[in-house]
């Protein structure tokens, strides 16, 4: 099963949905699918599973919001990871989350038993969330799945819908 290292996360209109290019070691990329009705059922669980990352006594809605700022300002600029010919290509039909104390890994299947799985730490988990949402906004989507926290500044500085991270 493939570990992505490095995303590069698009919304591509003319789809209509989330495409996650990830990095392999020593193969070519991975193209994954998302769709908005996955990540709706997707991304309650990686809300709350930063909220539970809390233990601090001061209001949840203050720390996740400043906590989320943090990570967008640490988001470094890199390239988009570039598909190729050979990049395998599926729509993602589950995701399966298996959480520790530093990270999440999901674990992201096709209905053709494709498999890839990506870990992300907590920072990094935000900085992607934080993408996500921006590309959201693109789509024009529904805004309600969002908790509140989420809406820090959004403005990217110029950055293109084309951000990688690792």
């Amino acid at each position: 099963m493939p570990e992505l290292h490095r995303i590069t996360t698009e919304y591509i209109d003319t789809e209509d949905r989330i495409r996650l290019t990830g990095e392999v070691n020593e193969s070519d990329p991975v193209i994954l699918w998302l769709t908005q009705r996955l990540l709706t059922r997707l991304l309650p669980h990686l809300f709350l599973w930063l909220e539970q990352q809390n233990g601090n006594t001061m209001p949840a809605e203050i720390v996740q919001s400043f906590a989320q700022r943090a990570a967008r300002s640490e988001l470094p600029e890199q390239p988009p990871v570039q598909r190729s010919a050979q990049s395998i290509e599926w729509l993602v039909h589950a995701v399966d989350i298996t959480p520790d104390n530093a990270s999440l890994r999901m674990r992201f299947r096709s209905s053709a038993e494709d498999e890839a799985t990506l870990t992300l730490p907590v920072v990094q988990l935000r900085q992607w969330l934080g993408i996500v949402h921006l590309l959201w906004g693109k789509g024009e989507w529904p805004a309600g799945v969002w908790p509140e926290w989420i809406n820090v500044d959004d403005s990217t500085g110029g950055k293109t819908s084309q951000i990688s991270i690792h």
